[in-house]
C-alpha cells in the first residue's frame, strides 16, 4: 500500500487561500499577499503583457515589492527596450538573474545553437538555474500565468504550493483571458513590447520565439517545430 502524501502546514494554509482566492478580484489577492508575504514577496516578468497588466496592479498596491528578470542573453532588443520604459514608469526594484556562464562560454562548453541542440538544458541554464537562486529566500512569488494560455497551465490555481521552490506561489492573473489583458492595457494606455504588434503573441529568446500565424493558439510560436511548451520555470 502506498503511503498517502503527507500535507504541510504551508500546503494547507495554501489550499485553504486558493479556495479564498478564486472568487477574488485582482486587488483583493495582492493585498493580501503583500500582507501576508511582504517582505519576502516577489514578482517574476519578461514584461509580457500580461506582466505589465500585474505591474500596474501591484505597483499601486505594494510597490515596495521586487521584479525578477532573466535576463537570458537571448532576450530580443524590444524586450529590453519596455522593461527601461516600465522601469522609467514605476520606479520598481529590478532584480536582474543572470546565468553562471555567459554565452560565449556556453558555445565553448556545449557547442553553438544548443538552443537548437538541446533546448531543455539551454533553458536549465539561462532561465531555471538562475531563478533557483533569485528566489531563495522569498516566501511568496506573483507570477502573470493565465489558464487559458495553454493546456499545461489550465489547471494552475490562484495560488498554490511550489514545491520546488518552497514558496507559495500566485497567479493573480489566473482566470483572466487574453481579451481582458488587452482591454486592461488599451484602457489604462500601458507600455507593451512592440513586437505584439508584429505577429508574436508570446514573446521569450529570439531564438525560440516566432510570429504566429492566423489559427494558431497563443503559445505556438514558442519553441516551434517542437512539443515543448514550457521552459520549466513554470512547471
Amino acid at each position: 500500500m502506498t503511503a498517502a502524501k503527507q500535507i504541510s502546514v504551508h500546503e494547507a494554509e495554501i489550499n485553504l487561500l486558493a479556495e479564498y482566492f478564486e472568487t477574488r478580484r485582482i486587488e483583493d489577492v495582492l493585498e493580501l499577499s503583500a500582507a501576508r508575504y511582504s517582505p519576502k514577496l516577489v514578482m517574476t516578468s519578461n514584461f509580457g503583457v500580461e506582466g505589465v497588466v500585474l505591474l500596474d496592479h501591484l505597483m499601486r498596491l505594494a510597490p515596495e515589492t521586487p521584479v525578477i528578470y532573466l535576463n537570458t542573453g537571448f532576450q530580443f532588443s524590444e524586450t529590453d527596450e519596455v522593461k527601461e520604459r516600465l522601469r522609467d514608469r514605476y520606479k520598481f526594484q529590478l532584480i536582474e538573474a543572470r546565468s553562471v556562464l555567459t554565452v560565449e562560454e556556453q558555445a565553448k562548453i556545449y557547442g553553438e545553437r544548443l538552443y537548437e541542440t538541446n533546448s531543455d538544458l539551454c533553458c536549465r541554464i539561462r532561465k531555471v538555474e538562475p531563478l533557483q537562486r533569485a528566489l531563495a529566500g522569498f516566501d511568496g512569488w506573483l507570477a502573470a500565468l493565465r489558464r487559458d494560455q495553454s493546456p499545461t497551465r489550465a489547471a494552475i490555481k490562484v495560488v498554490e504550493w511550489n514545491e520546488r521552490h518552497q514558496l507559495a506561489k500566485i497567479h493573480p492573473l489566473a482566470k483572466w483571458t487574453r481579451s481582458d489583458v488587452w482591454s486592461y492595457i488599451v484602457k489604462h494606455n500601458l507600455p507593451y513590447n512592440r513586437l505584439y504588434d508584429d505577429g508574436y503573441t508570446s514573446i521569450g529568446c529570439w531564438p525560440c520565439t516566432r510570429r504566429v500565424g492566423a489559427g494558431e493558439t497563443e503559445r505556438s510560436g514558442r519553441w516551434a517545430g517542437s512539443r515543448k511548451q514550457e521552459c520549466g520555470i513554470h512547471v
